[in-house]
C-alpha cells in the first residue's frame, strides 16, 4: 500500500478515539479456508498483513479471540512489529477450558480478560486466570452473549474493538449484528480443504446475498478487503454496464 491508502485504511481509527466501533479480521486462502484440518495456520498471509494486524491492536483498546485461536496458536496479542500500545487481551472461554500456561495469561505483557459465563466466583472480583482477570459474562450453554460483553468493554473505556479471530468468534459477531468493519485478507493460495473462515446463515438466491459497500488494497502478496457493515450501503455490482478489464496487479 502507497502512504495514502495506509492512511486512508487507518483514518477512522486515528481521528475517532472515543467512537464506539468494532472491527473484525480473518485471513484466509483464496477457497475461504483459514487453517489446514490438522489447525495449522502459521501463516496463512504473509508479513504485511502481520504487520496490518498489530497496527489495528495499536490503534485499539482491546483485541478479542476465542479459546480456539489461543489454543491452536498460543498468540501475544501484542504490538511488538509497530510502535503504540498494546490493546487489552480479551479471551472468550465460555468453560474455561483454557489452562493457564498460554502466554496470554502467564506473560503480563498487557492487561488481559478470560470471559467466562457467569459465576459467583468472578461477580465478587476475586477470580483470576494466571494473570488475567476473570470476566463474568452472561450466557448459556458453550455461548456468552456477545452484546453484553461489548457493553462491559465500553463501559470501562474500551469503546474500539478489534475481533481478531477466529472463524468461529467472528462469525458469531457478525450473526449477531455486532460487526462495523469487517476485513478479510486473502492468499493467493488454494488450500483444497480446512478450517473454514466465516459461517453464515445462507439464503436460498444470490440477490439475497449480504453485498457490503467495500474496498480493496493490495497488502504485500495478499488482498484485503474492507467491508462497511455499519453504514447499511449496498455496493454497486456494475450489471448491465460494459465493464473493462483492467490489470491491478
Amino acid at each position: 500500500m502507497t502512504g495514502n491508502e495506509s492512511d486512508e485504511l487507518y483514518q477512522s481509527l486515528r481521528r475517532s478515539p472515543s467512537r464506539a466501533v468494532t472491527f473484525a479480521h480473518l485471513g484466509q486462502s483464496l477457497d475461504g479456508f483459514i487453517a489446514t484440518r490438522s489447525g495449522d495456520s502459521r501463516f496463512v498471509n504473509g508479513q504485511a498483513n502481520l504487520v496490518h494486524l498489530h497496527r489495528m491492536r495499536s490503534l485499539c483498546d482491546a483485541v478479542i479471540v476465542g479459546a480456539g485461536t489461543i489454543a491452536a496458536d498460543d498468540p501475544q496479542l501484542t504490538t511488538r512489529l509497530v510502535d503504540g500500545p498494546s490493546p487489552l487481551r480479551v479471551v472468550i472461554d465460555p468453560g474455561r477450558r483454557l489452562g493457564t500456561h498460554f502466554r496470554v495469561f502467564a506473560d503480563g505483557a498487557a492487561p488481559t480478560w478470560l470471559a467466562s459465563r457467569t459465576s459467583p466466583a468472578s461477580q465478587a472480583g476475586q477470580d483470576r486466570h494466571g494473570a488475567a482477570e476473570v470476566v463474568s459474562v452472561p450466557g448459556a450453554g458453550e455461548e456468552i452473549d456477545l452484546a453484553a460483553l461489548l457493553g462491559m468493554l465500553r463501559e470501562r473505556g474500551y469503546p474500539r474493538v478489534f475481533v481478531e479471530g477466529g472463524g468461529r468468534t467472528v462469525s458469531a459477531f457478525l450473526a449477531a449484528g455486532l460487526i462495523d468493519r469487517l476485513q478479510l485478507a486473502v492468499a493467493s493460495f488454494v488450500m483444497g480443504d480446512g478450517r473454514p473462515g466465516i459461517r453464515l446463515p445462507a439464503p436460498d438466491r444470490l440477490g439475497d446475498c449480504a453485498r457490503p459497500v467495500r474496498r480493496v488494497y493490495r497488502m504485500g502478496e495478499d488482498i484485503l478487503f474492507d467491508f462497511d457493515l455499519a453504514s447499511g450501503g449496498v455496493q454497486d455490482t456494475g450489471r448491465g454496464v460494459p465493464q473493462d478489464v483492467v490489470r491491478v496487479l
